[in-house]
């Protein structure tokens, strides 16, 4: 034992040199500290687990539209069941709409500076110099007995407060009645809902979402989930079933989340007839509402009402969309388990590029989504134009872009059809694979995001999509206001929520895909994700022990670093040496010839910038038997000698500048012109977080050596990523240059 030990050390002392020498970071240590731990509600697998439960809410609403008002009343009838191991004294509602009221604790805080020139509509989302009636007016809350219940209203929330407690396992039925001005979208930042007028015609087109008080989510991880509404943070909502009836003016045409109950009584026998035509057809759309027809509408303003009636099964909202002006178009989508009708809705204003890209847009989402995660469940999908904005709902999205005097440029067309994509997703993530976007907003923006860019590369190749390349000017940003992806969707900034919560999300799922994991195994870990979830509230812990259980992968490295830390990709190729092996007995003077370097060791400050040099020489001895410990047996040093005996021996230098461990991808470049490919895992950095070599034996001679060449890994600086190191002018050398003329 004692001549091990000393064995041990002796071959310890000889790895110290590669040693980290500065401070120790644990990049690779589990993030169990960080997540939420297993337990009987969600399995350390990243399932839900046996005892897993969630509350469901089913509504029966009855709204009235008042378009000579702009406001909209309703009464509700809400069945709560709470099947949570608790019993539960109150129940928090949430009033969203409240929202816009001037004394709001976030009016104003999104944009919040003055400067020395503002145009008049800066200034109205500044000051409200404008101002406008908005949120909630609650006209009573009664129990199924008609007996008022009491209620306690803090901003967005409403606490109602129960005489007995809701038993677990069991239910309880009450009705609201409420009312609210509907705001002009165009009065306020972010404005999601509301009204859009059209002066010309003296019409509106109304987007009514976040519109009826709503049961927030009562959970295992955080019980109520009371967050106030603030904007960034949109959804966090149970499922349930709804039974909706909306009255609107007679010659309004309502597009909304669910099935249409009484076509014969709202649509025209020609419109009936059309839309019959557009169920069996899948390869162009059919126009339900003419341009023409539109137009014709647009002149009625009939002040009499007519009720939509609509059921949707197992959703976790409702929106709906009116007005006189909408076009419509209509066409069957086939999916291996179910037909899906894709319909558009929009004004003449949407024309051309709507009646020929919306539709289509949609049926490219639903079937990439569906091949991706689980075939889209419900029967519309529904894509309606506006101005300025893209917002989903369950089978229904409020989508921006419009031509200009019939024109529109290939960037502008390409954020439109992006647009109803990234919309249509959102029906996986967050409508059904219901994450909290109140407190994660990443956890539905980002992973939606993932499959809208892959949608986008699939089906429309010509456009520009996301790539680890388009997060490097985020990554490399200020630290000192850059925030993880790990932070709470109302707390970060307005300038960086894009880049952080959509974007990097999106690049780190697509490194996951296409270089750390492989495409098979993470679309399998990804698609497991998904059905483990669906119609469930997953927490980032179950999307992160998911991609880990089903793909047999540690990842907690690459989570840790890409999701808990700012840290970037930056590596840097230090340096490349190239050796040979000569024989002990060969001729000095042949190994002269072959090289100018000394013994590696002579002269270890001795630094190439390049190749020309030619090989350092490595005398290679016989192996005393000290150095086999306690081995009886001996290599074949003879047969070792052959096989490297000039051949070119490269040892690779990289330091890790920016701080984010990532597998290594090495370029060679040799000589005759040829490349080759050498990948390393990032498993490389666990004993040196900073620095690492490697060794690797040639056939032929290198003249280049590029790290990351195909822009991989999102590195934050390419200059340093090759030997011969690449000379770059310096701004200096630029500037004079250009005023040289030079």
């Amino acid at each position: 034992m004692h001549r091990f030990l000393i064995y041990l050390f002796s071959f310890v002392l000889c790895l110290s040199i590669q040693a980290q020498t500065q401070k120790w970071q644990g990049k690779f240590e589990p993030i169990d500290n960080l997540i939420t731990p297993p337990n009987t509600y969600r399995t350390a697998s990243g399932a839900p687990g046996k005892a897993y439960w969630q509350q469901r809410a089913d509504y029966k609403i009855k709204a009235v539209l008042d378009e000579a008002n702009n406001t909209l009343s309703g009464e509700e009838t809400i069945t709560y069941y709470n099947n949570s191991p608790h019993d539960l004294s109150y129940l928090w509602i949430q009033l969203e709409q409240n929202v816009n009221k001037k004394g709001n604790e976030d009016f104003g805080s999104i944009n919040n500076s003055i400067k020395d020139g503002m145009n008049a509509r800066q200034m109205q989302f500044l000051t409200r110099a404008i101002d406008f009636p908005a949120g909630y007016s609650i006209k009573y809350i009664k129990d199924q007995n008609g007996r008022a219940i009491k209620s306690l209203v803090n901003n967005t929330m409403m606490k109602v407060l129960l005489e007995t407690p809701l038993k677990s396992g069991t239910s309880m039925t009450f009705s609201i009645a409420w009312s609210y001005p509907i705001t002009d979208r165009s009065m306020y930042l972010l404005s999601r809902e509301g009204y859009e007028y059209f002066p010309e015609d003296d019409n509106t087109v109304y987007l009514i979402a976040h519109w009826f008080p709503r049961m927030a989510v009562y959970n295992d991880t955080e019980g109520w989930q009371n967050q106030q509404f603030q904007k960034l943070g949109e959804f966090a909502l149970e499922f349930g079933d709804y039974e909706v009836e909306i009255s609107v003016p007679e010659d309004h045409i309502v597009a909304a989340t669910g099935s249409l109950q009484n076509s014969d009584h709202v649509l025209s026998k020609t419109q009936r007839n059309r839309m019959e035509a557009a169920r069996k057809s899948f390869d162009k759309p059919v126009m339900i509402i003419t341009k023409e027809e539109a137009e014709a509408n647009e002149k009625t303003k009939s002040k009499k009402l007519k009720t939509w009636k609509f059921n949707a099964t197992n959703v976790r909202d409702f929106a709906f969309a009116s007005s006189r002006k909408f076009l419509w178009d209509a066409q069957a989508v086939k999916l291996p388990s179910n037909t899906v009708m894709a319909m558009s809705f929009y004004p003449k204003e949407g024309l051309p590029v709507w009646q020929e890209e919306s539709t289509k847009a949609i049926k490219h989402a639903l079937e990439v989504y569906s091949e991706a995660t689980f075939d889209y469940p419900y029967p519309v999908c529904i894509s309606v134009n506006t101005s300025n904005i893209g917002i989903e709902f369950p089978m229904i999205s409020f989508n921006g872009g419009r031509a200009i005097n019939g024109k529109m440029s290939d960037a502008a067309k390409q954020g439109m059809i992006g647009t109803i994509i990234h919309e249509v997703g959102h029906n996986w993530f967050p409508m059904i694979v219901s994450s909290d976007e109140r407190k994660w907003m990443w956890m539905d923006e980002g992973l939606n995001t993932f499959l809208h860019q892959r949608t986008v590369a699939e089906r429309y190749p010509n456009f520009n999509s996301t790539t680890p390349k388009s997060i490097v000017p985020f990554m490399s940003g200020d630290k000192n206001i850059l925030r993880p992806i790990m932070t709470t969707s109302d707390n970060e900034l307005m300038s960086q929520f894009g880049a952080n919560f959509y974007l990097k999300p999106t690049v780190g799922l697509q490194m996951l895909r296409n270089s750390i994991i492989g495409k098979e195994l993470f679309d399998q870990a990804f698609k497991e994700y998904a059905n483990r979830w669906k119609y469930k509230h997953p927490n980032p812990a179950d999307l992160f022990r998911t991609l880990e259980d089903a793909t047999a992968t540690d990842l907690d490295w690459f989570f840790r670093g890409w999701f808990f830390t700012t840290d970037n990709v930056d590596m840097e190729l230090a340096d490349v040496k190239w050796f040979k092996v000569f024989e002990e007995n060969t001729n000095i003077e042949d190994q002269n010839k072959k090289s100018q370097f000394k013994i590696e060791g002579e002269n270890p400050s001795a630094k190439a910038k390049d190749f020309s040099n030619g090989p350092e020489v490595i005398n290679m001895t016989s192996t005393p038997d000290a150095a086999y410990g306690q081995f009886l047996s001996r290599l074949d040093e003879a047969e070792i000698r052959k096989q490297v005996l000039g051949k070119n021996i490269y040892e690779v230098h990289i330091k890790n500048k920016g701080g984010l461990i990532m597998p290594v991808t090495i370029e060679w470049i040799y000589t005759d012109g040829s490349k080759e490919i050498d990948k390393l895992p990032a498993q490389i950095w666990r004993r040196n977080e900073y620095e690492v070599k490697q060794t690797f034996i040639k056939e032929k001679e290198v003249a280049e050596v590029n790290l990351d060449p195909n822009f991989e890994f999102a590195d934050v600086d390419a200059t340093n990523n090759s030997f011969p190191k690449v000379e770059t002018e310096s701004e200096f050398d630029a500037f004079k240059n250009k005023s040289t003329g030079n």
